[in-house]
């Protein structure tokens, strides 16, 4: 019988030096960190690829099962990992910070259990580390794991994780053919699709994420492919396709932020708001991450819903006031929602923390962005560049750059921008795609 994985692995190298892009930097940080790191070819939503190790089956009772497995083996190194594992996918659909440190816990328990050559504990603390944004720390574990299993798929897809968000898009690149090679599954699939839409080749990418869909076992793999394959129609101007895809994942997880998140977009982009805040309400209620509470006050925000707007916004501000507390890095949504619901000098201060330790694509166009709103706007020039350096086409990239190139004066390059945002999506963002139009209308009207 023929099964998708048992076709010829992709090959990306080849087009390396392509330069232009329509990607969905919404992805993120742990795009493929934990949903699609793929540890065993029989196991969780957490796997997708190979290596022996065994993950759960389901979210909460899969943690159960391996809280009982912990009990009955507790020298058992495999089973410490394995629930750290898990408890690092259930805070990353979370955003529960103490089940990260139970996390935590559970894969150092395994690795005093058994120091070297762990790789399961390796792996999961190398997944560990990149769901909280510590990609050097990620580096780190993934080398390990790759030291104690060369082979292994898995490791090279922690590796590729850390290397695109440190910024170093060929090495990441590299990461993922070894793991496309060593075994062309569902995992791995999807991070060469991602791979090609950083790269600009978008239909080998959907074409690769389709494959991914099809390779995948498990309802969260399923349900992962489908939540970017409605980003990659969206970024390409199909919202109805968009919304087919959203709404097929969401037949399999329901409750699923990511795929919320996507049918809210495609939503949005049909013109059904209605909708759009009742999927951006449910994401924020599964995960209060930044990016859902964000998206769902500036939504309100365009919708003339103030109150309902400052109610996201407090939330929002209380992270930040944790984060602070923590010393741990903004994320690009904070960054953002202080620029223009803030304190821009302190958006600055924050994105150049930022920077510094993950100096990926969202991260220069949320300094960009920064920098303009604190009226500092040749250096935001630079950072804006530095965003696309790649050739992304993101509609929100762009319009950030048109903003700046406007305030410089430099209208031709201003307009080209401009354009450029609308006619990827015209409805690319709430507030900042009206403000588009009306940035050309004022050009258009310059004598």
């Amino acid at each position: 019988m023929h099964r998708p994985e048992d076709e010829p692995a992709p090959t990306i190298r080849s087009r390396r030096h392509l330069r232009t892009t329509a990607v969905t930097i919404a992805l993120g940080a742990v795009m493929f960190t934990v949903g699609a790191i793929g540890l065993s070819p029989s196991s969780s939503s957490t796997s997708p690829t190979s290596a022996s190790a065994s993950t759960p089956t389901g979210p909460a009772r899969g943690i159960e099962a391996l809280r009982g497995r912990v009990k009955r083996l507790p020298k058992d190194p495999v089973s410490w990992a394995d629930l750290g594992m898990a408890l690092v996918q259930q805070a990353r659909t979370t955003a529960d910070q103490a089940t990260y440190s139970q996390a935590e816990t559970a894969l150092r328990r395994s690795l005093a259990l058994q120091p070297a050559e762990n790789l399961h504990a390796e792996i999961g603390m190398g997944a560990l580390a990149a769901a909280r944004h510590q990609f050097r720390d990620a580096l780190t574990w993934a080398r390990k794991a790759i030291e104690t299993s060369p082979a292994t798929p898995a490791s090279y897809g922690v590796l590729a994780d850390a290397h695109t968000q440190l910024g170093q898009y060929e090495e990441a690149e590299d990461a993922v053919q070894k793991m496309a090679d060593l075994r062309p599954d569902s995992a791995s699939l999807a991070r060469a699709s991602y791979t090609l839409e950083l790269r600009g080749d978008t239909v080998r990418a959907t074409a690769l994420m389709e494959r991914a869909l099809r390779a995948a076992g498990t309802p969260g793999e399923r349900a992962f492919a489908r939540t970017h394959l409605s980003s990659l129609a969206l970024d390409s101007g199909d919202s109805a396709t968009a919304l087919r895809q959203a709404r097929a994942g969401l037949d399999i997880a329901p409750r699923d932020a990511g795929l919320l998140e996507a049918r809210a977009k495609a939503s949005e982009a049909a013109g059904d708001r209605d909708q759009a805040v009742a999927d951006y309400t449910g994401a924020v209620a599964t995960a209060p991450l930044p990016q859902y509470l964000l998206a769902l006050g500036e939504l309100q925000q365009s919708l003339g819903h103030q109150e309902r707007a400052e109610a996201q916004y407090a939330v929002l501000r209380a992270q930040e006031t944790l984060r602070r507390a923590t010393g741990t890095p903004a994320d690009v949504d904070a960054i953002l929602f202080e620029a223009d619901h803030g304190n821009p000098r302190q958006a600055v201060t924050m994105a150049e923390a930022a920077v510094r330790e993950r100096p990926f694509l969202a991260v220069h166009d949320a300094y960009a962005w920064a920098l303009h709103r604190a009226g500092r706007d040749p250096e935001a020039l630079a950072e804006a560049d530095e965003a696309l350096v790649l050739g992304t086409r993101s509609a929100l990239f762009l319009y950030h750059r048109g903003a700046i190139h406007q305030a410089l004066g430099t209208t031709t390059a201003a307009r080209h921008d401009l354009e450029q945002a609308l006619a990827l999506d015209p409805s690319f963002h709430p507030l900042h795609a009206p403000a588009a139009r009306e940035a050309l209308r004022r050009i258009d009207d310059t004598p």
